[in-house]
């Protein structure tokens, strides 16, 4: 049944795939206890923080950055300031300041600075994701290690992370805002996944908010060849999420550099887990080969996909 897929696995630098439906594994490959470099997963796993304090009133996603008394390096601008919350966690700041911790394509994407309004032009810019990260802990009182153990790792049950070595500060020259990397296992990303997929739910704990969930994932902004964004969350559009392959409607997947992915696709039941080991210089699966990958899974799970 997978024959396929265990030889296109053999090709290239997968550590990891890890695919089930509800509670059963279909497919495993790769040390699932091992943990690796999130990357730009974090992203939705502070959206799912700030969707739980937002809940008990403590993160208000209407404030602005002038009323946070919010700047940086380079001084913000009066127009900048007006940014929302909302605006950055929908990537939609319009703001493009230097940022730390951003990949080359991060770079080579960013407008000129000043070129769009608040509100006016998504962009994936790491500006806005790292400037959410200071309003959470400004706003919670809280670190973001210590609230994800708290709020998600504890009530879920995840085995391998560790909060004082997977998950720091991470600051730059570039900006005062500092990144907050994770480092987590395929098996607990999974759970992190599932969590989704069961809208929020754990046994019985409602974890995250279920409205948020399905919030956090709508489709808000389009994202060209990459599908939509929604809150930190990449969310697929009319098929489109990575080249080769068509996704299901209402899928959505956290992403990562070097080919980390946690993919959920509610209509199949599906949590999927790519790992790549990034610790080590050049290993990489690119979206093609990960689009070809899923369309292989997607064939062995006799997955007829229309859109």
């Amino acid at each position: 049944m997978f024959e396929k897929l265990q030889q296109q696995l053999a090709t290239q630098a997968t550590a990891v795939l890890l695919v089930t439906r509800g509670n059963e594994t279909l497919f495993h490959y790769g040390d699932v206890a091992q943990r690796y470099p999130c990357h730009s997963m974090r992203k939705s796993f502070l959206s799912a923080l700030i969707g739980c304090a937002a809940a008990e009133g403590l993160f208000d996603i209407s404030l602005s950055l002038q009323a946070m008394k919010i700047d940086d390096r380079e001084a913000l601008s009066d127009s900048e300031k007006q940014a929302t919350l909302y605006d950055l966690l929908t990537a939609r700041s319009g703001i493009y300041h230097p940022a730390n911790y951003e990949t080359a394509w991060m770079q080579r994407i960013k407008p000129p600075r000043h070129l769009h309004a608040p509100g006016e032009n998504w962009c994936y810019s790491n500006w806005d994701f790292n400037v959410l990260g200071t309003a959470y802990r400004q706003l919670t009182g809280e670190a973001i290690n210590q609230a994800f153990t708290r709020r998600i790792a504890d009530p879920i049950g995840m085995q391998d992370y560790r909060p004082q070595e997977d998950s720091w500060l991470e600051s730059g020259d570039f900006s005062d805002h500092p990144a907050y990397p994770f480092t987590l296992s395929s098996r607990d990303l999974l759970r992190f996944g599932q969590l989704f997929l069961q809208k929020g739910r754990w046994n019985d704990q409602q974890v995250i908010p279920a409205h948020w969930v399905r919030t956090s994932t709508l489709p808000i902004s389009h994202a060209g060849d990459r599908g939509a964004y929604g809150y930190m969350w990449w969310v697929t559009r009319a098929g489109v999420a990575w080249p080769e392959v068509i996704l299901p409607e209402g899928s959505y997947s956290a992403r990562g550099a070097g080919g980390h992915f946690c993919l959920v696709i509610p209509s199949h039941d599906l949590v999927i887990v790519h790992r790549v080991d990034t610790r080590i210089p050049g290993q990489e699966v690119n979206r093609f080969q990960i689009g070809n990958l899923l369309h292989t899974l997607f064939t062995a799970l006799d997955m007829e996909v229309t859109s």
